[in-house]
Protein backbone atom coordinates (compact mmCIF):
# COMPACT_ATOMS: atom_id res chain seq x y z
CA UNK A 1 0.00 0.00 0.00
CA UNK A 2 1.55 3.65 -1.03
CA UNK A 3 1.07 5.41 2.54
CA UNK A 4 3.77 7.97 3.26
CA UNK A 5 6.72 6.79 5.68
CA UNK A 6 6.96 9.54 8.05
CA UNK A 7 10.86 9.11 9.22
CA UNK A 8 10.54 11.44 11.86
CA UNK A 9 7.95 12.13 15.14
CA UNK A 10 6.67 15.73 16.25
CA UNK A 11 8.85 15.25 19.39
CA UNK A 12 11.58 17.23 20.74
CA UNK A 13 11.05 20.26 18.38
CA UNK A 14 11.93 17.97 15.40
CA UNK A 15 9.73 19.25 11.85
CA UNK A 16 5.89 17.50 12.05
CA UNK A 17 4.64 16.39 8.97
CA UNK A 18 1.30 17.11 8.01
CA UNK A 19 -1.24 14.10 8.48
CA UNK A 20 -1.09 11.41 6.04
CA UNK A 21 -3.74 8.60 4.27
CA UNK A 22 -3.67 6.30 2.23
CA UNK A 23 -4.43 7.17 -1.29
CA UNK A 24 -7.19 4.59 -1.83
CA UNK A 25 -9.27 6.04 1.47
CA UNK A 26 -9.87 9.41 -0.71
CA UNK A 27 -10.44 8.01 -4.07
CA UNK A 28 -7.50 8.10 -5.50
CA UNK A 29 -5.39 5.29 -7.28
CA UNK A 30 -2.57 3.58 -5.44
CA UNK A 31 -0.94 2.03 -8.73
CA UNK A 32 -1.35 4.97 -10.60
CA UNK A 33 0.66 7.24 -8.26
CA UNK A 34 3.32 4.80 -8.29
CA UNK A 35 4.48 6.13 -11.03
CA UNK A 36 5.85 9.47 -9.29
CA UNK A 37 8.70 7.13 -8.39
CA UNK A 38 9.71 6.29 -11.89
CA UNK A 39 9.70 9.78 -13.20
CA UNK A 40 11.51 11.82 -10.46
CA UNK A 41 13.75 8.74 -10.38
CA UNK A 42 14.40 8.83 -14.17
CA UNK A 43 15.45 12.72 -13.42
CA UNK A 44 17.54 11.97 -10.72
CA UNK A 45 19.76 9.37 -12.99
CA UNK A 46 19.52 11.83 -15.89
CA UNK A 47 21.20 13.84 -13.54
CA UNK A 48 18.73 16.39 -14.02
CA UNK A 49 18.99 17.37 -10.14
CA UNK A 50 20.83 16.23 -7.18
CA UNK A 51 17.43 15.23 -5.62
CA UNK A 52 13.88 16.35 -5.12
CA UNK A 53 10.75 16.28 -2.28
CA UNK A 54 7.35 16.02 -3.42
CA UNK A 55 4.54 15.89 -1.82
CA UNK A 56 0.91 14.87 -3.21
CA UNK A 57 -2.43 15.45 -0.91
CA UNK A 58 -6.02 15.39 -1.34
CA UNK A 59 -8.04 17.97 0.61
CA UNK A 60 -6.56 17.46 4.59
CA UNK A 61 -4.11 14.67 4.32
CA UNK A 62 -1.10 13.54 2.00
CA UNK A 63 -1.39 11.02 0.24
CA UNK A 64 2.14 10.64 -1.33
CA UNK A 65 5.67 12.27 0.81
CA UNK A 66 8.78 11.21 -0.99
CA UNK A 67 12.06 12.29 -0.97
CA UNK A 68 14.28 11.24 -3.56
CA UNK A 69 17.98 11.45 -4.50
CA UNK A 70 20.44 13.61 -1.62
CA UNK A 71 21.12 17.33 -1.45
CA UNK A 72 23.95 17.49 -3.64
CA UNK A 73 25.80 15.25 -5.88
CA UNK A 74 28.17 13.65 -3.05
CA UNK A 75 27.44 10.17 -2.06
CA UNK A 76 28.22 11.31 1.05
CA UNK A 77 25.22 13.77 0.77
CA UNK A 78 22.27 13.15 2.98
CA UNK A 79 19.18 11.93 1.37
CA UNK A 80 16.00 14.28 0.61
CA UNK A 81 13.39 14.59 3.26
CA UNK A 82 10.08 16.30 2.94
CA UNK A 83 9.66 17.02 6.29
CA UNK A 84 13.57 18.50 7.14
CA UNK A 85 14.91 19.27 3.53
CA UNK A 86 14.96 23.13 2.71
CA UNK A 87 15.01 24.36 -0.23
CA UNK A 88 15.39 27.90 -1.66
CA UNK A 89 11.70 28.43 -3.29
CA UNK A 90 12.57 31.45 -5.41
CA UNK A 91 9.47 33.33 -7.38
CA UNK A 92 6.75 30.88 -4.65
CA UNK A 93 8.10 33.54 -2.33
CA UNK A 94 5.48 36.11 -4.46
CA UNK A 95 2.42 33.55 -3.38
CA UNK A 96 3.85 32.16 -0.48
CA UNK A 97 4.66 35.29 1.52
CA UNK A 98 3.78 38.50 -0.30
CA UNK A 99 0.68 37.69 -1.89
CA UNK A 100 -0.76 36.10 1.58
CA UNK A 101 0.08 38.75 3.19
CA UNK A 102 -1.42 41.17 0.91
CA UNK A 103 -4.32 38.39 1.78
CA UNK A 104 -4.53 38.84 5.07
CA UNK A 105 -4.32 42.88 5.18
CA UNK A 106 -7.23 42.48 2.51
CA UNK A 107 -9.09 40.44 4.82
CA UNK A 108 -8.46 43.46 7.34
CA UNK A 109 -9.14 46.24 5.12
CA UNK A 110 -6.38 47.91 5.88
CA UNK A 111 -5.31 47.33 1.92
CA UNK A 112 -7.47 48.42 -1.03
CA UNK A 113 -6.64 46.66 -4.60
CA UNK A 114 -7.75 49.41 -6.53
CA UNK A 115 -5.98 51.84 -4.40
CA UNK A 116 -2.79 53.95 -6.21
CA UNK A 117 0.68 53.09 -4.74
CA UNK A 118 1.40 55.99 -4.07
CA UNK A 119 -1.43 56.29 -1.36
CA UNK A 120 1.09 53.70 0.77
CA UNK A 121 4.36 54.53 -0.65
CA UNK A 122 4.90 58.73 -1.22
CA UNK A 123 8.11 57.76 -2.83
CA UNK A 124 6.10 56.03 -5.71
CA UNK A 125 4.36 58.50 -7.00
CA UNK A 126 6.94 60.10 -9.89
CA UNK A 127 4.61 60.68 -13.19
CA UNK A 128 2.56 57.84 -14.73
CA UNK A 129 4.07 55.79 -11.61
CA UNK A 130 0.92 57.48 -9.57
CA UNK A 131 -1.62 55.53 -11.46
CA UNK A 132 -0.14 52.10 -10.58
CA UNK A 133 -2.16 50.71 -8.81
CA UNK A 134 -1.56 46.93 -6.09
CA UNK A 135 -3.98 45.29 -8.36
CA UNK A 136 -1.87 46.06 -11.02
CA UNK A 137 1.70 45.13 -9.20
CA UNK A 138 -0.46 41.55 -8.03
CA UNK A 139 -1.33 40.77 -12.10
CA UNK A 140 1.77 41.90 -13.30
CA UNK A 141 0.54 44.90 -15.14
CA UNK A 142 1.97 47.92 -13.54
CA UNK A 143 4.53 48.67 -16.55
CA UNK A 144 7.59 47.88 -14.39
CA UNK A 145 10.08 46.31 -15.69
CA UNK A 146 11.18 42.48 -14.93
CA UNK A 147 14.19 43.05 -12.70
CA UNK A 148 17.04 45.47 -11.94
CA UNK A 149 20.38 43.13 -11.03
CA UNK A 150 20.41 45.06 -8.15
CA UNK A 151 23.51 43.17 -6.79
CA UNK A 152 25.75 44.28 -10.06
CA UNK A 153 24.35 48.32 -8.16
CA UNK A 154 24.59 47.61 -4.85
CA UNK A 155 25.07 45.61 -1.62
CA UNK A 156 23.11 48.00 0.40
CA UNK A 157 19.53 46.71 1.04
CA UNK A 158 18.70 50.83 1.79
CA UNK A 159 20.04 51.60 -0.90
CA UNK A 160 18.93 48.46 -3.28
CA UNK A 161 15.36 49.76 -1.67
CA UNK A 162 16.14 53.31 -2.96
CA UNK A 163 16.54 52.52 -6.39
CA UNK A 164 13.06 49.77 -6.40
CA UNK A 165 10.95 52.96 -6.07
CA UNK A 166 12.63 54.74 -8.43
CA UNK A 167 12.58 52.18 -10.99
CA UNK A 168 10.69 53.99 -14.24
CA UNK A 169 8.10 51.71 -15.97
CA UNK A 170 8.09 50.39 -19.04
CA UNK A 171 4.63 51.19 -19.92
CA UNK A 172 1.69 52.69 -19.11
CA UNK A 173 -0.03 51.03 -16.07
CA UNK A 174 -2.49 48.17 -16.99
CA UNK A 175 -1.42 48.04 -21.00
CA UNK A 176 0.71 45.15 -20.86
CA UNK A 177 1.28 41.99 -18.72
CA UNK A 178 4.91 41.98 -18.00
CA UNK A 179 6.11 39.39 -15.00
CA UNK A 180 7.78 41.89 -12.87
CA UNK A 181 10.18 41.15 -9.79
CA UNK A 182 10.68 44.72 -8.92
CA UNK A 183 6.68 45.10 -8.55
CA UNK A 184 6.69 42.45 -6.15
CA UNK A 185 9.18 43.86 -4.44
CA UNK A 186 6.88 47.40 -4.68
CA UNK A 187 4.54 45.22 -3.10
CA UNK A 188 6.46 43.63 -0.17
CA UNK A 189 7.49 47.82 0.47
CA UNK A 190 3.33 48.66 0.64
CA UNK A 191 3.02 45.03 3.30
CA UNK A 192 5.74 47.07 5.35
CA UNK A 193 4.37 50.45 5.54
CA UNK A 194 1.09 49.22 6.31
CA UNK A 195 1.76 46.87 9.26
CA UNK A 196 5.22 48.65 10.30
CA UNK A 197 7.10 45.42 10.12
CA UNK A 198 9.81 43.72 8.28
CA UNK A 199 7.79 41.39 5.39
CA UNK A 200 9.90 38.15 6.85
CA UNK A 201 8.21 38.92 10.23
CA UNK A 202 4.48 39.79 9.50
CA UNK A 203 3.98 36.71 7.11
CA UNK A 204 5.84 34.46 10.13
CA UNK A 205 3.28 35.87 12.87
CA UNK A 206 0.36 35.82 10.66
CA UNK A 207 0.90 32.51 8.36
CA UNK A 208 3.44 30.59 8.89
CA UNK A 209 3.34 30.16 12.79
CA UNK A 210 -0.41 29.74 12.67
CA UNK A 211 -0.04 26.57 10.47
CA UNK A 212 3.02 25.20 11.87
CA UNK A 213 5.65 26.13 9.40
CA UNK A 214 8.44 25.78 11.20
CA UNK A 215 11.02 25.40 8.34
CA UNK A 216 9.55 28.12 6.79
CA UNK A 217 11.43 31.50 6.69
CA UNK A 218 13.38 33.72 4.94
CA UNK A 219 17.47 34.50 6.10
CA UNK A 220 17.69 30.64 7.61
CA UNK A 221 19.50 30.21 11.06
CA UNK A 222 22.67 27.80 10.84
CA UNK A 223 20.34 25.04 12.06
CA UNK A 224 18.10 25.31 9.38
CA UNK A 225 20.73 25.87 7.14
CA UNK A 226 21.98 22.93 8.00
CA UNK A 227 19.30 21.07 6.53
CA UNK A 228 19.41 23.14 3.22
CA UNK A 229 19.94 21.49 -0.34
CA UNK A 230 22.45 23.44 -1.66
CA UNK A 231 21.56 25.78 -4.78
CA UNK A 232 24.37 26.05 -6.41
CA UNK A 233 27.97 24.81 -5.64
CA UNK A 234 30.17 27.75 -8.12
CA UNK A 235 28.53 30.88 -7.65
CA UNK A 236 29.61 34.39 -8.35
CA UNK A 237 29.41 35.28 -4.50
CA UNK A 238 32.34 32.63 -4.50
CA UNK A 239 31.09 29.96 -2.28
CA UNK A 240 28.59 27.63 -2.57
CA UNK A 241 24.52 29.15 -1.98
CA UNK A 242 23.39 26.74 0.91
CA UNK A 243 20.84 28.50 2.73
CA UNK A 244 21.42 31.53 0.91
CA UNK A 245 19.37 33.39 -1.10
CA UNK A 246 20.10 32.65 -4.83
CA UNK A 247 18.36 35.50 -6.57
CA UNK A 248 20.47 38.75 -6.20
CA UNK A 249 18.20 41.48 -6.60
CA UNK A 250 16.85 39.67 -2.96
CA UNK A 251 20.68 39.06 -1.72
CA UNK A 252 21.25 43.05 -2.64
CA UNK A 253 17.84 43.96 -0.61
CA UNK A 254 19.23 41.77 2.68
CA UNK A 255 17.62 38.01 1.71
CA UNK A 256 14.30 39.61 2.10
CA UNK A 257 12.14 40.41 -0.69
CA UNK A 258 8.54 40.76 -2.45
CA UNK A 259 9.79 38.50 -4.98
CA UNK A 260 12.33 35.50 -3.72
CA UNK A 261 14.40 34.74 -0.19
CA UNK A 262 12.38 32.28 1.18
CA UNK A 263 12.72 28.96 2.04
CA UNK A 264 10.60 25.89 3.06
CA UNK A 265 10.06 22.37 2.81
CA UNK A 266 7.36 20.53 0.92
CA UNK A 267 6.32 19.33 4.45
CA UNK A 268 5.59 22.94 4.99
CA UNK A 269 4.00 23.62 1.91
CA UNK A 270 1.75 20.81 2.64
CA UNK A 271 0.25 22.66 5.10
CA UNK A 272 0.11 25.99 3.53
CA UNK A 273 -1.65 24.51 0.13
CA UNK A 274 -3.95 22.47 3.00
CA UNK A 275 -5.00 25.69 4.02
CA UNK A 276 -6.08 27.51 0.63
CA UNK A 277 -7.76 24.26 -0.39
CA UNK A 278 -9.52 24.67 2.96
CA UNK A 279 -11.02 28.06 2.52
CA UNK A 280 -8.46 29.85 4.51
CA UNK A 281 -8.72 27.62 7.53
CA UNK A 282 -6.69 24.51 8.74
CA UNK A 283 -7.75 22.69 11.78
CA UNK A 284 -9.72 25.38 12.96
CA UNK A 285 -6.89 27.66 12.38
CA UNK A 286 -8.07 30.19 10.04
CA UNK A 287 -5.54 32.61 8.59
CA UNK A 288 -7.13 34.31 5.69
CA UNK A 289 -11.17 34.27 4.76
CA UNK A 290 -12.44 31.84 2.12
CA UNK A 291 -13.73 34.96 0.30
CA UNK A 292 -10.59 36.08 -0.19
CA UNK A 293 -8.96 33.29 -0.97
CA UNK A 294 -11.46 32.60 -4.07
CA UNK A 295 -10.87 36.19 -5.14
CA UNK A 296 -7.32 35.75 -5.14
CA UNK A 297 -6.93 32.65 -7.12
CA UNK A 298 -9.68 33.49 -9.56
CA UNK A 299 -8.48 34.04 -12.88
CA UNK A 300 -8.27 38.04 -13.43
CA UNK A 301 -6.36 39.20 -16.28
CA UNK A 302 -5.59 36.58 -19.00
CA UNK A 303 -3.77 33.68 -17.22
CA UNK A 304 -2.86 35.39 -13.76
CA UNK A 305 -4.80 35.88 -11.06
CA UNK A 306 -3.96 38.12 -7.98
CA UNK A 307 -0.72 37.35 -7.57
CA UNK A 308 -0.82 33.37 -8.61
CA UNK A 309 -1.01 32.07 -11.63
CA UNK A 310 -3.48 29.77 -13.09
CA UNK A 311 -3.42 26.79 -15.12
CA UNK A 312 -2.86 26.91 -18.93
CA UNK A 313 -1.98 23.72 -19.15
CA UNK A 314 1.16 21.70 -20.78
CA UNK A 315 3.43 23.49 -17.81
CA UNK A 316 4.19 22.84 -14.42
CA UNK A 317 0.48 22.13 -13.65
CA UNK A 318 0.43 19.50 -16.29
CA UNK A 319 -2.17 18.83 -18.91
CA UNK A 320 -5.44 17.94 -16.75
CA UNK A 321 -5.58 20.28 -14.17
CA UNK A 322 -8.99 22.46 -14.21
CA UNK A 323 -9.40 25.91 -15.16
CA UNK A 324 -9.84 26.88 -11.52
CA UNK A 325 -6.13 25.23 -10.83
CA UNK A 326 -3.68 27.80 -9.43
CA UNK A 327 -0.29 28.03 -8.20
CA UNK A 328 3.83 28.74 -9.01
CA UNK A 329 6.88 28.10 -10.16
CA UNK A 330 10.35 29.21 -8.78
CA UNK A 331 13.58 29.47 -11.01
CA UNK A 332 15.50 27.09 -8.75
CA UNK A 333 12.91 23.97 -9.20
CA UNK A 334 10.46 24.52 -7.30
CA UNK A 335 6.54 24.44 -7.94
CA UNK A 336 3.47 24.19 -6.06
CA UNK A 337 -0.05 23.99 -7.78
CA UNK A 338 -3.92 23.66 -5.95
CA UNK A 339 -6.72 22.38 -8.23
CA UNK A 340 -9.85 22.90 -6.09
CA UNK A 341 -12.17 20.99 -8.16
CA UNK A 342 -10.82 17.96 -7.12
CA UNK A 343 -9.20 18.94 -3.80
CA UNK A 344 -5.63 17.95 -4.98
CA UNK A 345 -2.12 19.81 -4.57
CA UNK A 346 0.59 19.10 -5.81
CA UNK A 347 4.50 20.15 -4.33
CA UNK A 348 7.65 19.17 -6.60
CA UNK A 349 11.21 21.18 -5.11
CA UNK A 350 14.53 20.26 -6.49
CA UNK A 351 17.93 22.06 -7.00
CA UNK A 352 17.63 21.89 -10.35
CA UNK A 353 20.61 24.69 -10.69
CA UNK A 354 23.06 22.51 -9.08
CA UNK A 355 25.64 21.91 -11.53
CA UNK A 356 26.31 18.36 -12.13
CA UNK A 357 29.71 16.94 -11.91
CA UNK A 358 30.92 17.93 -15.41
CA UNK A 359 30.17 21.72 -14.12
CA UNK A 360 27.41 22.22 -16.40
CA UNK A 361 23.67 23.34 -15.27
CA UNK A 362 21.14 20.59 -16.07
CA UNK A 363 18.71 20.45 -19.11
CA UNK A 364 15.67 22.57 -18.02
CA UNK A 365 13.86 20.02 -19.81
CA UNK A 366 14.54 17.37 -17.26
CA UNK A 367 12.71 19.33 -14.69
CA UNK A 368 10.17 20.60 -16.79
CA UNK A 369 9.02 17.01 -17.82
CA UNK A 370 9.51 15.60 -14.15
CA UNK A 371 7.19 18.67 -12.87
CA UNK A 372 4.55 17.83 -15.60
CA UNK A 373 4.56 14.48 -15.09
CA UNK A 374 4.07 14.57 -11.40
CA UNK A 375 0.77 17.09 -11.95
CA UNK A 376 -0.64 14.55 -14.35
CA UNK A 377 0.20 11.53 -12.47
CA UNK A 378 -1.70 13.32 -9.41
CA UNK A 379 -4.56 14.02 -11.76
CA UNK A 380 -5.28 10.78 -13.41
CA UNK A 381 -4.75 8.83 -10.20
CA UNK A 382 -7.94 11.22 -8.69
CA UNK A 383 -9.80 10.63 -12.07
CA UNK A 384 -10.89 6.88 -12.48
CA UNK A 385 -12.68 7.69 -15.55
CA UNK A 386 -9.39 9.11 -17.12
CA UNK A 387 -7.14 6.77 -19.13
CA UNK A 388 -3.77 6.64 -17.93
CA UNK A 389 -1.11 7.20 -20.80
CA UNK A 390 1.12 4.60 -21.78
CA UNK A 391 4.74 6.53 -20.74
CA UNK A 392 5.15 9.59 -19.70
CA UNK A 393 7.46 12.72 -20.90
CA UNK A 394 10.08 11.39 -18.60
CA UNK A 395 9.67 8.08 -20.71
CA UNK A 396 10.64 9.71 -23.71
CA UNK A 397 13.31 12.16 -22.13
CA UNK A 398 13.15 14.71 -25.25
CA UNK A 399 16.08 17.48 -25.07
CA UNK A 400 17.49 15.60 -21.58
CA UNK A 401 20.55 15.08 -23.45
CA UNK A 402 22.81 18.30 -24.41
Amino acid sequence: MLVPILALLCVAGAPCPPAARAPDSLGMSVERLTAVDRVVERGVDAAGFPGAAVIIGRRDATVLSRGYGRLDWASSSAPVSPVRTLYDLASLTKVVATTSAVMVLYDERRIALDAPVSRYLPAFSRGAKARVTIRELLEHRSGLPAGRNLSRLTHDPLRARELVLATSLEHEPGTVERYSDVGMDVLGFVVEVITREPLDRFVRRRVFAPLGMTSTTFRPGPALRARAAPTEMHSGRGHALKGEVHDGDAYALGGVAGHAGLFSTASDLARFAEMLLGGGERNGTRVIADSTVALFTHRSAGWRALGWDTCAGGASCGQHMSERAYGHTGFTGTSLWIDPDRGLYVIVLANWLHERRDGLTPPVAILADVRADVADIATVAADSDRAEPSEWRADRMIGWQR
